[in-house]
Order: C-alpha cells, then structure tokens, then sequence
C-alpha cells in the first residue's frame, strides 16, 4: 500500500498559557499543503524500514512511523510484520509537520489496509500519543488548533488561488529551547478570526510569536522574510517553530518571483520550494 503524505504550514501562531503537564496552549491555524513524501509497506518475513530521499538524522528503528506502528501493533498483535519505504521530500525539523504527517498516514493505512475499523475518535487517541500536531492530519483539511495543538476545529478558508514559496535554510531550531524564550500575552484576535478577513491585512495582524526570539538568535531568517516581502509576497511568516519561511504570492507573479530568487545571493545553500 502506498500513500502521500503531506505537510502543513502554520498560519499564525500565538502561546496562550504554559500548562501543568509542562506543554503550551496555542491558538493557530493550520493549513495543509502540497509538498509530500512518499510512504509504502508490504507484509514481509522481517520488520525493516528503508528510507530515500532527504536525509535524515535519526536512526531508522527510531524513526515515528515506527512508533505508529508499535502503538497499533500493541492492541492488535496480529498485525504482520512489514518492510515499510519513505521517500522523503519534506524537510525535516522544518516546521512543515513531514513526521508528523508520516506518523499519522502510518496509522491510517494500516486501518485501512487491515480492515481494523479503528474509529476517528480511535485514531484521534493513537495520533496524540505521537505528537500535538499529529491529529491535524487525520482532518487534512484547514483547521483552528488550539489545545497543544490537538483539539481541531474545520474552518473555511481557500487559499488555492495563491502561489506558496518556501524557504528552508540549513538552520536547526531546538523546540524545547525556542518555547523558553517566549514572553506569553493574550492577543485580541485569535488567528482563526484574523484569516476570516481579507489576505492584505494579515501582514500587520496575523503573528507567530515565535519569531521575535527566534529573528533575534538567527537574524539571517527575518532577512529572508523581509526580502520574500520585497519580492512581492503578500503574507510572509515562519510555519511554527522553524525554520522554514513561507510566502503568500500572486500566482501570475510567480514565473517572475523564480527568476528574482535564482538571482539572489540570499537564497543560495537553501532549500526552496515552489507550490502552485
């Protein structure tokens, strides 16, 4: 069986409270888009997991999809042992939810595969035990996340209108120690109200709060937002903790926005993506 796993970006992202069981409150919006892995099992005589693409810095016994698997196969024994391929294209520690989204995918091909009738709400509790954005990925469709991330609610919001640029620089950014360098306040609008309104006044409202301590540790990424801005994006912003930056462009200025990218040395050793 094989499936596509997606990522997501984050649009805004606000820290609400620090909680008792040392994670964090947030409100955001989460937004699937179409930069994918490639993710395939087969009943085999021994468990392997092989993996292609982009590498990796985690072995492969450790790796999430993994873990799903063990989780299920926890409740349901029967489950055979398989030989499991990845094809990575998302990057990883990019904030674009790649392993997440491979995780969850893994839970979801094996209800299907195996005919476990697993139920949402089934599936919901395995996702969490992975990680606060692995639920999103079972709705896939734009969502207000609040909670740790985990509790979701569907939201309209189109945005196939629009050209998605990705930045990834080669800059990794530990979660734990971004989260201690937040200062926590109560925003007066939520994210999921802000993208209600029209795309041309998100730049002043809609905020990730991780960017001013992370901009200030790693300067060279507010210069990449800035400069998606002066390439004509029409909202810019990092998708959750980093380090990936994205931008929001008009499609028919894209062929223009590719050749300016090219060009500039700010871009060059970093990972882009174009999605239209």
């Amino acid at each position: 069986m094989i499936q596509f796993p997606n990522g997501k970006i984050n649009l805004g992202l606000q820290i609400m409270a620090k909680r008792q069981d040392k994670f964090h409150d947030i409100e955001t919006v989460f937004y699937p888009i179409h930069l994918v892995d490639a993710l395939e099992f087969i009943p085999a005589q021994a468990f392997q997991i092989s993996t292609s693409g982009i590498s990796m810095d985690v072995h492969p016994a450790d790796n999430i999809i993994v873990k799903a698997y063990d989780l299920v196969k926890k409740d349901f024994p029967q489950l055979p042992l398989l030989h499991i391929q990845l094809l990575k294209k998302i990057p990883t520690g990019a904030g674009l939810g790649g392993g997440s989204s491979d995780a969850t995918f893994m839970l979801k091909m094996l209800n299907e595969y195996f005919k476990l009738e697993l139920t949402d709400s089934n599936l919901q509790q395995y996702a969490i035990q992975l990680g606060s954005d692995c639920p999103f990925f079972l709705k896939n469709k734009p969502c207000r996340g609040s909670g740790r991330g985990e509790i979701l609610e569907e939201i309209k919001l189109d945005l196939s209108a629009y050209s998605f640029v990705l930045i990834k620089p080669s800059v990794h950014i530990s979660t734990a120690w971004a989260f201690s360098q937040l200062t926590i306040s109560q925003p007066l609008k939520l994210p999921h109200e802000i993208v209600q309104q029209p795309i041309s006044t998100w730049k002043e409202e809609l905020i990730n709060d991780f960017e001013i301590p992370i901009f200030k540790e790693f300067p060279d990424l507010k210069n990449i937002k800035s400069e998606l801005y002066q390439l004509g994006g029409i909202y810019c912003s990092m998708s959750g903790s980093g380090s990936t930056l994205y931008g929001i462009f008009e499609t028919h200025s894209i062929t223009q926005i590719k050749k300016a990218i090219q060009e500039n040395k700010m871009f060059k050793q970093k990972e882009i993506f174009y999605l239209d």
